[in-house]
Formats: structure tokens, sequence, C-alpha cells
């Protein structure tokens, strides 16, 4: 099947990778959802289960999963883009914390349905080692912990010793961890999501891309346009995340940054005997330039990071998912990691956008008076989150309020882009900049003074 070369993930699903029926004709519902990713299939399953006679069509370019929630590094966890002082400076301290807290608990309502479901997406919740492995990395990280503490949050500094049992990686000084994460399998968790919202009633059309939303006048609904036909709802909910950028006029809404995967063959149980992640704890480090990665249920190495190019005009094709260069360096880098890999194969490449806003701020919302919803901006961190935006936009659809609706990023509006040849210069010159600090910060243990300014620049 063509979509099987999306990912690794994709390539091991257990199910079959052809597209559900194609919107061939007007429809009238009470909630239309743009896009079968997290979001939108969360959203459609919140709706169900609140009210089962609603009437729901999701409409799909490709097939569900096609995007980000198919093809991420698979850490269902309660980070958000920005970080607890971020969130503390724009909505005060109490705020910061209700969401910072509402994330955690996300971490186990998705464990939590995903068993109810029986959807089997090899969840673990091993929690999160973030190495520091040079001076510089490591004040960074005794930073963090300093900084989640008036928050509440559970993070505690590893030692070297305690780390190293955890993660036999190279050059370890410490690490912080973290319960609050798990490792998944993500296109079974959104595979899976789709089959429990078809098996609830909810009409999920695929190959069917939207071409223009357009929200209530007087009576008139809210529509979605789609080549084979005209959906009218009540509420539309635009879940369309790093592909937002190719809808009209949402180029600089937010722009599509690039995140390459590889995987590697399965290893032998000696090989993890010194690698550790006994259980499946996801794994990054303290670099400017974003590692991630997981030990897979099938016990391979799932790891990914930043480092490709961001493309003028917010241009996403499924030409940009694969960069060798980066592909080539991310091999070296998991190798450094663990030179114990030897001649381990890298069987899988692949790579997909995610959405950045220009402030670095995921948020949802509904537009009564038009009937528009949205949820996204996650920067990567889009698993769990994707999550609790489901089941507020279910609230905020059927006008319930919760402690979800109160929540700081609801109605969150972020700024647009700068027009190129800004953007285009100022993203990927960042880019440049944090991989050159990283070289610094290698060769002197001292924190780069560029990268602070980067991360200022970008709303960090």
């Amino acid at each position: 099947m063509p979509y099987e070369g999306l990912s690794y993930w994709m390539s091991s699903v257990d199910d079959d990778l052809t597209p559900g029926p194609r919107l061939a004709q007007d429809l009238d519902v009470d909630v239309a959802i743009v896009g079968a990713g997290y979001t939108g299939l969360w959203t459609a399953y919140y709706l169900t289960v609140a009210d089962p006679s609603i009437r729901i069509a999701v409409l799909e370019s490709e097939i569900a999963g096609y995007g980000a929630s198919g093809r991420n590094g698979g850490w269902c966890s309660a980070l958000l883009p920005q970080s607890p002082e971020g969130l503390a400076h724009r909505h005060g301290h109490a705020a910061a914390v209700a969401m910072l807290r509402a994330m955690e608990s996300t971490v186990d309502e998705v464990g939590r349905v995903v068993r109810a479901e029986g959807i089997d997406c090899h969840y673990a919740k091993g929690g999160t080692l973030v190495l520091a492995r040079n001076e510089a990395q490591r004040m960074r990280a005794i930073a963090e912990v300093e900084n989640a503490e008036p928050y509440g949050l559970q993070l505690q500094w590893l030692g070297p010793r305690e780390a190293t049992e955890r993660i036999g990686a190279t050059e370890v000084l410490g690490a912080t961890y973290t319960p609050h994460c798990a490792a998944i399998h993500p296109a079974r968790l959104v595979r899976g999501l789709a089959r429990v919202v078809r098996a609830r009633g909810v009409r999920l059309y695929e190959q069917s891309p939207a071409t223009s939303l357009a929200g209530r006048r007087g009576r008139n609904p809210a529509t979605v346009r789609t080549p084979g036909g005209t959906v009218r709802a009540q509420v539309v909910v635009s879940a369309t995340e790093g592909y937002t950028p190719v809808m009209p006029g949402q180029r600089r809404r937010v722009v599509p940054l690039y995140s390459l995967m590889i995987a590697t063959e399965p290893l032998p149980a000696s090989f993890w005997e010194q690698a550790g992640l006994a259980h499946r704890e996801t794994f990054s480090d303290f670099r400017n330039l974003l590692i991630y990665g997981q030990r897979t249920a099938d016990d391979r190495f799932a790891f990914g990071g930043r480092g490709a190019p961001y493309h003028w005009g917010s241009a996403v094709r499924p030409g940009f998912d694969r960069v060798p260069r980066v592909h080539v360096a991310l091999h070296a880098d998991l190798r450094r990691l663990f030179p114990a890999l030897g001649d381990a194969m890298v069987t899988h490449e692949w790579g997909g956008p995610l959405a950045a806003p220009r402030d670095w701020s995921a948020s949802v919302g509904l537009d009564r008076a038009s009937g528009l919803a949205w949820g996204g901006g996650y920067v990567g961190d889009g698993v769990g989150a994707a999550n609790l935006a489901g089941r507020t936009l279910a609230d905020l659809i059927l006008d319930e309020r919760s402690e979800l609706t109160s929540l700081p990023w609801v109605d969150q509006r972020s700024p647009l882009w700068e027009p190129e040849p800004l953007r285009w210069l100022g993203i990927n010159a960042s880019t440049l900049v944090m991989s050159s600090a990283d070289r610094v910060e290698e060769r002197t243990g001292r924190p780069a003074r560029r990268a602070r300014i980067v991360n200022r620049l970008l709303g960090h």
C-alpha cells in the first residue's frame, strides 16, 4: 500500500491502509471536523461519548493518521511547547498550574481510553529521561528542576550513577526524570481511534480534502467545501495542524516545521541489557537542537530530531519528508549515544510537518458567532495535548462549562508569522544558530548565549 512508506509506524499497524469512502455528495451534520488526526478524532470520540445521537462528519485529505499523528516520536507526554514560566508570564501562576496539571492527568486519560476501547497502541508509562551530557546541559537541567518546583511538577534530578542505571548512554553527567509520559505506537493509536469513532456512528471520509471553510452567516450554517461535495454544520472544527498553511489564507497562521525520524532493526536482548530503558522510558537530552527517542515494543530504536529546513512560503510537500543529510546525522547521533549499536541497520527513514504558532502557544477555541472551532499548534508535543484539546472542544461545542473550558489556552489567539522573506530567513537562520550553539557547548562546556537570543526571538 502506498501509505505504508509514510513511517515505520504506518508500516507496522495492524489494519488495512486502503482509504475509506470519499465524500461524494452534499451533507448536513451537527459537527464537521477537518482532519483525521489525533485532534479531530479525539474531538469526535468525546462528542459521541457525551451525546451518541450527535451527527459528525470527519473529512481527511488522505487517510486517518496521514499527518503527524502517524509519524511522530510516540511520546504521550504532559509537555507543552511553552515553558511553565512562559505560561505563568502570560496567564498567571494559578492558570499555569491548572494547565500543567490538566496535561499530567491527560497521560493517564489516554491510557484509560485505549484500555477501555481495546486499542493496542503499546502504551507503556515509563516516564521521560532528559540527559545532561556536557556541563552546559547539566546547568540547564538543574535549572529546569529548580524552576519546576513552584508549579508542583514531578521532575527530579538523577545523578550520573542513577541516570546510567536507567539508560546506558555515553557521557551522562545526570538526567531529569518525570513519570508523566507513556511510550506509544502512534499509528496504532490514531488508526484505532478511527475504528472506534466509525463504530460510534461518525462518518469518516478519506481522500476528501477541504478546499475552503466558511463560518455561519445569519441562519446559514457553517460550511466545508470539498471536491466531492459541501458539508453544512452548526460547528466546523479545523484540526489540520502542520497542514494548516495549505488552506486558503492560512500561510502565516502557523509555520510547518519538519521533524525527521529513523528506526533501527530490532535489537537483541544483549544490547538492551547495556542500553537499559527497561520500562520503555522515552529519552532526549538538553542540547539546543532537539532530539527524541524511544525503545519500541519490538525492541527497535525510534529516534528523531530537528534540523530539516523550513521551506519558502510555508510550503508542505511529500518530498520534504526526507532529507538525507539529516537522516544521516540522526543515525550518527544515535550511535554516539549508544556505540554498542555497532552495524545495526536503520530500516526506516521518514519525516513530516508539525505546526508552530508565532508565540509557540498551543490553543483551542470556538467562535460561537461563526461556528468555527480550532485546536492545535502543539510544536511537536501533540500526542497528549491533542487528547486534552479533543475533550475541551467537545465541552465547548456542547456548551458545557467545565474545568477544561476555563483553562488558559481556550480562545487564545497567536500573532501571525512575519511575511516572506523574513520568515524564511529567520527560521532557517535559527536552526543554524542552534546547531552551532551545540557545537560550542560540546567544546567549551559553557552555555551558548546565541541559543538564548534565538529562543527569545522565536518566543519559546
